[in-house]
């Protein structure tokens, strides 16, 4: 079975998977563009729902390469805003893990994410928050 196709069955389930289990898959995923990346993306992380959110997080929003909004949030009437706490965030090919592929960096954060595709509307992101492992895996599907 394909990692595109592991990661997309791992999605639906909504379980819990282990970051270990996640990285090998992430390694077989072809890079992304920032073209390719522009657009509003819905957004889920990996860990079974068991994690509290208190942000309520929705997704990311990627304007163009110099302008992105790294959080975007629910608030309780549903509608969608930038959290703007973290700041916004720009975009660049960086290399990662072997391939250059779109990343996010954070304008306020020691923080960057770095992206996978999976398919032309789903991407796998990887957070890394500087003096914390780089484990934090989540996805994005393109609204």
């Amino acid at each position: 079975m394909s990692a595109q196709t592991q990661l997309l069955e791992m999605i639906q389930t909504g379980q819990a998977y282990a970051p270990d289990l996640i990285f090998p898959l992430y390694d077989q995923l072809d890079p992304i563009s920032i073209e390719e990346i522009l657009g509003t993306w819905k957004g889920g992380k990996f860990d079974g729902g068991k994690d509290p959110d208190p942000i309520k997080w929705y997704g990311k929003r990627f304007v163009s390469a110099d302008y992105c909004e790294p959080l975007l949030c629910r608030r309780d009437d549903g509608s969608v805003y930038a959290y703007d706490n973290l700041g916004a965030a720009q975009m660049r090919l960086m290399a990662w893990r072997g391939k250059v592929s779109a990343s996010l960096i954070y304008d306020k954060q020691p923080i960057m994410d770095y992206f996978r595709k999976v398919t032309d509307d789903v991407i796998i992101g990887l957070g890394d928050v500087k003096g914390k492992p780089t484990d934090f895996f989540f996805h994005l599907t393109r609204q």
